[in-house]
């Protein structure tokens, strides 16, 4: 696999009532069909800006629209739904599907975060895998924004990995009207709230993490967004069956156990994100902070594991119970999160600030 990473800006887009939005990715040359190999300054080149207008041909409510500075960005409303763990294609996942659409039409979805493990077991085969259809538009087809997608360990193989399955990820952006992945690893921005996405399988076992790393230092550094969003399927903390990065499983040795991980988020998330979303647990737990960050785990749109409290980690909420979701609303310096179950119940909603984010 070529490892050569290419910096991109896409063209700021809108979507379903959110502001601008600037997408930036580094990836490797399977996702170069979304982009152009030019390097952009100040906006985008016209490539980019048909690349980045042709993903989203088709959503309601998207258009294109100018560049957007960090003086002109706006404080919100930024709504979105977090959920992960979905590639079954089974009867709860259309359920959880069914909720989500009775929420947004009652309080508004701009996008989604699809945290990967996006097709079981083995991830997917080609651009024209069925599975495309069976376990992501059929279940969704009546959602009709944008899901930004990351990648679990299932989307590169039950058990041995194959770094290529990211290729028809990346790939199927071309055909889908709702899918969106230009890369493993990639920014975005949204009014004043910037999202990153992480390929933690291939941080946990020691696979480009140098270009993942350098060019998390780089977007991280540079961010003057006001709220700073992480998404990975691994988690950092967790009371599920996986537990704590660092001893996943309850192991203490092999790469399996995710140090990795941990030292990547120790490093470049705690204190300097606000919030982190993750999955892998097929649980929603929102987790009271550490680090300087609040981790939040919703893993549960298609099935459900186990609560086993390795590490007793403190929390606002957990369940194990039922499939669901989290719906997200960001406005100026407060976070409003509410975990729904697959019928559309509220079984939590919490309203925090930046620094109660943080842990002030």
């Amino acid at each position: 696999m070529n490892n050569t990473r290419t910096l991109v800006i896409l063209a700021p887009l809108i979507l379903a009532g959110a502001g601008g939005v600037l997408t930036t990715a580094c990836g490797d040359d399977a996702g170069a069909s979304a982009t152009t190999d030019a390097e952009t300054t100040g906006g985008a080149t016209e490539a980019a800006t048909e690349a980045a207008t042709g993903a989203t041909e088709g959503m309601s409510g998207t258009d294109t629209a100018g560049t957007t500075t960090g003086a002109e960005l706006e404080e919100g409303p930024v709504r979105f739904i977090a959920f992960g763990d979905g590639g079954e294609g089974n009867e709860d996942q259309y359920r959880v599907a069914e909720a989500v659409e009775m929420i947004c039409a009652d309080r508004g979805c701009d996008f989604a975060l699809y945290l990967g493990d996006n097709f079981y077991d083995d991830g997917v085969f080609a651009v024209d895998d069925e599975q495309f259809t069976d376990k992501f538009e059929l279940p969704y087809a009546d959602l009709d924004f944008r899901f930004y997608i990351v990648l679990g360990n299932h989307d590169y193989g039950a058990v041995v990995p194959d770094w290529t399955r990211s290729d028809f990820q990346i790939e199927y952006t071309d055909f889908s009207e709702k899918w969106y992945l230009p890369f493993e690893w990639y920014t975005w921005q949204i009014e004043h709230v910037q999202f990153f996405v992480f390929d933690t399988h291939r941080q946990m076992l020691g696979e480009s993490t140098v270009e993942q790393r350098a060019w998390a230092e780089e977007e991280l550094g540079k961010s003057t967004a006001t709220w700073k969003i992480g998404l990975s399927h691994h988690p950092y903390v967790s009371n599920g069956s996986h537990g704590n990065a660092g001893h996943y499983e309850g192991l203490t040795s092999t790469l399996l156990r995710g140090q990795n991980v941990k030292d990547f988020i120790d490093e470049l998330v705690c204190g300097q994100l606000d919030l982190y979303f993750s999955g892998h647990d097929h649980t929603r737990q929102w987790l009271e902070p550490v680090c300087g960050t609040t981790f939040i785990v919703s893993g549960a749109a298609a099935k459900t594991t186990d609560l086993e409290r390795r590490d007793e980690n403190p929390t606002f909420f957990e369940d194990a119970s039922e499939e669901g979701f989290m719906w997200v609303e960001i406005v100026g310096d407060q976070m409003t999160g509410v975990f729904y179950d697959k019928d559309g119940n509220i079984d939590f909603e919490k309203t925090i600030t930046r620094a109660e984010a943080a842990g002030g």
